[in-house]
């Protein structure tokens, strides 16, 4: 017994000094303790809400062993989250009010943020989802929050889990601002987090609906959003790349992904009877043209996971397969082939370059996207077309040229190339599905694919 205590004594001590997230010197990355952090999400929307904790370790302990680094959850959940306790019968608030939070619910939440400590994943915690300030045409809210009592609920917050090493803040949940009082809602919620951390000054971003600019709609001069985010809304072959290019450009300088894409196993458009459902090829487009276009990291999704879909649920648009079985789903387990190949060489380099392609402008459903480092280059290629790259922008008088297969992580060199001029390659396959990376990195150093 005393073994457990001093255990338990030793992790929270670890828990709370052992990590800090900041942005790195170019201000395109994320930094954790100094090194570069790769964001690889999963929408968990409803983790603190529907699930008990066994089948929170199960799903987090899978999702670590997946390669996945960050998962984005909302302690106030979309799903009649003030009204509809959680596993254990446990409302957030008392009476609706902001400034009265359960603690017997957060204790909870506490609960699943350090077991995913433990498995070193990080927390995207979204303090409420965005229907309890603007509840819009869909959504229980009901709305409850103002200027005053949203910085008191963000301060408990800050106070509570500022220290803690593993949380990154996600405001707005799925609602755009619609007047200035919503936009002064989040700000001042945004200073009730960093007034609660205190010394410790964590990072905050803001969750949207598809819009134009992302965040940079309305936060883009705001000093506490420290990055910014897209959500791409949920149809095929939407040109967010574009989109992540012209936040990218903006200034002042800040790092942009896309923190929801097209999910696995969604109704596309919200249209299962004319379009289908969403499939593996659709969800690593995404995660490659968002990345190669100048994304720091990139979340997937999945359709059967943000609910947590189970027998004793109803399934929100359409039938689907339970989380359990849908965490193994073909996308979810090609996502660690995008982590290693953007970990293969150094992240904090990396920038987005159309100029290394003649056949730059295509459109999203036969896009090629190039991206490079100082002496590697990557191109990608949707649906396998051939395309001609420019030589001579990368260190390296010869380059080791291969391809890079998406389903299987699996890299096969296929030459040596002089590194000047001009050379056009042809993936292995071409057609739907057919998605490859061709990779060219400087023969001087060895490749680590």
């Amino acid at each position: 017994m005393l073994r457990q205590v001093l255990t338990a004594i030793l992790c929270s001590c670890t828990l709370t000094l052992s990590a800090q997230f900041t942005i790195s010197d170019n201000h395109r990355y994320l930094l954790r303790n100094d090194q570069p952090f790769f964001w690889l999400g999963d929408t968990a929307w409803e983790l603190f809400h529907r699930l008990n904790r066994e089948e929170a370790d199960k799903y987090l302990q899978h999702r670590a062993s997946q390669g996945f680094t960050v998962i984005q959850a909302v302690a106030l959940a979309e799903f009649d989250g003030l009204h509809t306790p959680n596993a254990y019968g446990d409302l957030p608030l008392q009476q609706d009010d902001p400034t009265r939070p359960n603690e017997a619910y957060f204790r909870h939440v506490d609960y699943i943020i350090d077991k995913a400590a433990s498995y070193g994943l990080v927390i995207g915690l979204l303090p409420t989802w965005g229907d309890k300030v603007w509840k819009s045409s869909w959504g229980k809210g009901p709305e409850v929050f103002n200027a005053d009592n949203a910085k008191a609920y963000g301060k408990w917050l800050g106070q509570r889990y500022g220290k803690r090493p593993n949380i990154i803040w996600i405001l707005g949940g799925d609602r755009n601002p619609q007047n200035e009082q919503h936009v002064n809602i989040w700000r001042q919620m945004a200073a009730g987090i960093l007034e609660g951390a205190g010394t410790q000054q964590p990072l905050i971003t803001f969750h949207p609906q598809p819009n134009a600019l992302g965040t940079a709609q309305w936060f883009r001069q705001d000093e506490w959003l420290s990055f910014h985010m897209f959500q791409n809304g949920h149809c095929r072959n939407t040109p967010v790349y574009d989109k992540i290019q012209a936040v990218y450009n903006l200034t002042p300088t800040k790092p942009v992904l896309d923190g929801e894409p097209l999910y696995e196993d969604h109704p596309i458009c919200f249209n299962v009877k004319d379009l289908g459902t969403s499939s593996a090829y659709d969800v690593r487009q995404y995660a490659y043209l968002d990345l190669f276009a100048g994304a720091f990291g990139h979340t997937y999704g999945c359709h059967d996971i943000w609910q947590f879909y189970s027998p004793d649920r109803e399934a929100v648009n359409g039938p689907h397969v339970y989380w359990q079985a849908a965490m193994d789903l073909p996308g979810a387990s090609q996502m660690q082939y995008v982590r290693k190949l953007m970990e293969a060489n150094l992240l904090t380099e990396r920038v987005p370059d159309q100029s290394l392609i003649l056949e730059n402008n295509l459109p999203a459903a036969t896009r090629i996207q190039a991206t490079r480092g100082k002496d590697y280059l990557y191109v990608y290629t949707a649906a396998g077309l051939p395309f001609t790259v420019q030589l001579g922008k990368i260190n390296g008088s010869t380059l080791n040229a291969g391809w890079y297969d998406p389903r299987n992580g699996q890299f096969t060199v296929i030459d040596k190339v002089e590194n000047q001029g001009q050379r056009q390659f042809t993936p292995p396959k071409s057609g739907y599905g057919q998605d490859w990376v061709l990779v060219l990195q400087d023969a001087s150093r060895a490749l680590k694919l």
